[in-house]
């Protein structure tokens, strides 16, 4: 089961890189986060882990499983019975204008069952993602993070 959501971002990609790669920062614009810790230290880097406690959704951790830095990264959440990726681009389409295209893969038995059932959560929580990210890019502001 697969879920994806874009974003034009009026900014170069280098800055819009800079604040969707914070991923610690992310519950300070996004309504679809509540906190991100690191475990293994801060950064993206292939292995790191990060706990994420979403707004009605247990915490999971989170293992970083692929880095491009400046275009994007994988990070992969396993359940019995479930694996997620998250995957996460930053295109450039110009000197100041950069798409960005998120996307949730959900397999094994159990994740594309929950994959169902929580289709329209996961697909409200990217639109947040991207809104609140192209909020704090193009404006130095966030959305609304009651709104969850």
């Amino acid at each position: 089961m697969n879920s994806e959501s874009t974003i034009e971002i009026e900014a170069p990609a280098a800055a819009v890189w800079a604040v969707f790669a914070d991923v610690e920062r992310w519950p300070q614009w996004t309504a679809s986060v509540d906190r991100i810790t690191a475990l293994d230290g801060a950064g993206l880097e292939v292995g790191t882990r990060f706990e994420i406690k979403q707004p009605r959704l247990p915490r999971l951790v989170w293992e970083v499983t692929e880095v491009a830095p400046g275009s994007g990264w994988t990070w992969r959440q396993r359940s019995p019975g479930a694996t997620s990726l998250a995957i996460h681009e930053v295109v450039a389409m110009g000197p100041a204008q950069t798409l960005v295209r998120q996307r949730i893969e959900q397999s094994g038995p159990l994740g594309v069952v929950n994959g169902v059932l929580m289709r329209p959560l996961i697909r409200r929580y990217l639109r947040l993602e991207g809104a609140g990210l192209k909020a704090r890019v193009e404006h130095g502001t966030g959305v609304d993070v009651t709104s969850a």
